[in-house]
């Protein structure tokens, strides 16, 4: 006799009914709590599985009363026992799977958020396979349903490798627009409500800027390899990018930031959105041109590289209200 498929959604979700089940029915030993926290920290997503399924644990262990009545025979009932005791455990267990099935199968999918604080990176893998980076100062929510998979991106940058799976589009909503997917690699930045940027490594993308559903009757920008589209409010604009140019968009993703002739006071304006500063500059320094390659998580590093290209002093002042102020200081 073939067992029937599990109704769940991914290998994760497997695991985590396991283990739901395994920390609702018993102790678990050394070996085990050892095993379930390395799973854990496998993946952010986990811990969020693990807790949606022992909240199902619960559910079920409220209905176990009625489903124990539904599970007993008219004779049982009647207290007439005819028949072999091993039924209604029998008929519990397939009334409990009914009702697992019946929750996994509901129409609204589990919403996972997932967040990068100020300062810091982050990465995971979703339970469809496709692995997601977050840069500094992103929160975004995941929904993988049975027919499509949706994130709203509220603020921030994320890069995507999507897995590919065409009975289910994959879609990333924003405020200033949408873009969608099957099964590519691309990175979407929206710091404001109308500000978009969609940058393609490989596959095709579909970007509908200021259409945050992707719903709209507007035809779609359709963007390939080394394309990045930028949308500031109705303003659109479409380039193809060189391997190099590509890089340095996407040094965000080791840490990196990348300069080309850029004037201090706007190369500055990354570093606060990284750190989450209000970062101010004297006018004697804001026209410095910055030009090469840094690290996102040392300021201090940065203003100090600047300053000795340009043979001057930089100085960075933290002020009372913790904004900074940066100021020319003379010759170092």
């Amino acid at each position: 006799m073939n067992s029937p498929a599990h109704p769940f959604e991914s290998a994760a979700d497997e695991q985590a009914a396991l283990w739901a089940a395994r920390l609702d029915g018993s102790e678990l030993t050394a070996a085990d709590r050892r095993a379930l926290e390395s799973w854990l920290a496998e993946a952010p997503a986990h811990r969020a599985l693990l807790s949606s399924y022992c909240r199902l644990s619960a559910e079920l262990e409220a209905q176990i009363p009625a489903l124990q009545g539904a599970a007993q025979t008219p004779d049982e009932r009647s207290g007439r026992p005819h028949r072999p005791r091993w039924i209604a455990p029998l008929a519990l267990a397939a009334a409990a799977g009914l009702a697992i099935g019946l929750w996994l199968g509901r129409p609204s999918a589990r919403a996972l958020t997932f967040a990068a604080p100020a300062g810091q990176r982050q990465s995971f893998t979703l339970g469809d396979g496709t692995r997601v980076e977050l840069n500094a100062r992103t929160r975004l929510e995941v929904e993988l349903g049975r027919t499509e998979r949706r994130v709203r991106l509220a603020q921030g940058e994320a890069f995507f490798n999507v897995s590919k799976d065409p009975s289910r589009p994959f879609t990333v909503a924003t405020p200033a627009g949408s873009v969608r997917v099957t099964g590519t690699t691309f990175d979407v930045k929206s710091d404001t409500d109308s500000d978009l940027d969609v940058t393609v490594v490989d596959g095709r993308v579909l970007v509908r800027p200021g259409d945050p559903e992707g719903s709209g009757p507007s035809a779609p920008w359709v963007l390939g390899p080394g394309d990045r589209l930028s949308a500031r409010g109705d303003r659109v604009s479409k380039q193809s990018l060189s391997g190099d140019d590509l890089a340095d968009t996407l040094a965000w993703r080791q840490g990196r930031i990348v300069f080309h002739g850029a004037a201090l006071q706007d190369a500055l304006a990354p570093f606060a959105r990284y750190h989450g500063l209000t970062i101010s500059v004297d006018s004697g320094a804001a026209g410095l041109s910055i030009g090469g390659r840094y690290s996102l998580d040392d300021l201090e590093g940065f203003l100090q590289g600047v300053g000795s290209g340009h043979g001057v002093q930089l100085r960075m002042q933290t002020e009372p209200d913790g904004s900074v102020r940066v100021s020319l200081g003379g010759k170092p």
